[in-house]
């Protein structure tokens, strides 16, 4: 446990020297979240307003976005992994004296890390242009609780599907398709003013339920059972992405 616990830090080292270098990821995934921030609250004034009711409407919109900077943030590391696979640097890690285990998690741990830098900068940006939440120290501990989760889960799916991408154009419906969940949710609308399908869609994939929950937290209301669906959301997408990850990293054939 010592060895492995070693070797992932120095596998965490690794990947944050990278991201030193190469400070573009950060930018990618505030910038954008930021441009839609900017764009809802300062262009689609009067649909955010029938959104929010009596409130602000960019307390209705920060807790969305929040959530847009994390899965913007699974590129990087879906990319950084396929480039470490197709280029053979997890081959070569796994002829070497380390734990197999700490070459996933060291991916893991900078995600991770680089998700939450990103959220504290967009919600910075947030409160400079006038969201005021009215959660309590305990709350803001459970919004950075789900945020963690969330983090962690995508870490892992983005690790698995860069491991088992033969090429990094292969991973781009992954991309697309993480990167648009948010969009049919209710980041932007309540979901009871959708129709049809796209309504219960809306109403049953992960990213509503995590967003009514850090909306609720922020603005200081009962989460009820949401607050359970929405980890029990995370634990089981991290317990995917992390099956999936240890399946793709044995099939690798060291040559």
């Amino acid at each position: 446990m010592t060895y492995a616990l070693s070797d992932s830090l120095t596998m965490f080292q690794r990947n944050i020297t990278h991201l030193r270098r190469n400070p573009t990821a950060i930018m990618v995934s505030v910038l954008i979240p930021v441009f839609l921030l900017l764009l809802f609250v300062g262009v689609f004034r009067a649909l955010g307003q029938a959104a929010s009711g009596d409130g602000e409407y960019i307390d209705y919109l920060v807790p969305g976005i929040l959530l847009m900077t994390i899965a913007y943030g699974v590129q990087s590391t879906t990319l950084a992994v396929n480039q470490d696979m197709t280029e053979g640097v997890i081959q070569r890690f796994r002829t070497m004296a380390i734990a197999p285990s700490s070459v996933l998690t060291g991916h893991v741990l900078a995600a991770v890390i680089r998700t939450l830098v990103s959220v504290a900068l967009v919600l910075g940006v947030s409160l400079a242009l006038g969201f005021r939440p009215d959660a309590g120290p305990l709350d803001w501990l459970a919004v950075l609780g789900l945020v963690t989760l969330m983090s962690v889960a995508l870490a892992w799916l983005s690790v698995a599907v860069g491991l088992a991408a033969p090429t990094v154009d292969s991973t781009g419906g992954f991309l697309i398709v993480i990167q648009l969940l948010p969009f049919i949710s209710s980041a932007f609308v309540p979901t009871d003013t959708m129709s049809g399908a796209i309504r219960w869609f809306a109403e049953n994939q992960p990213f509503t339920v995590l967003i009514d929950t850090i909306r609720a937290l922020f603005s200081g209301a009962a989460v009820g059972s949401d607050g359970w669906v929405a980890v029990a959301w995370c634990i089981g997408l991290t317990l995917v992405g992390f099956g999936w990850a240890r399946a793709a990293f044995r099939k690798i054939r060291v040559r």
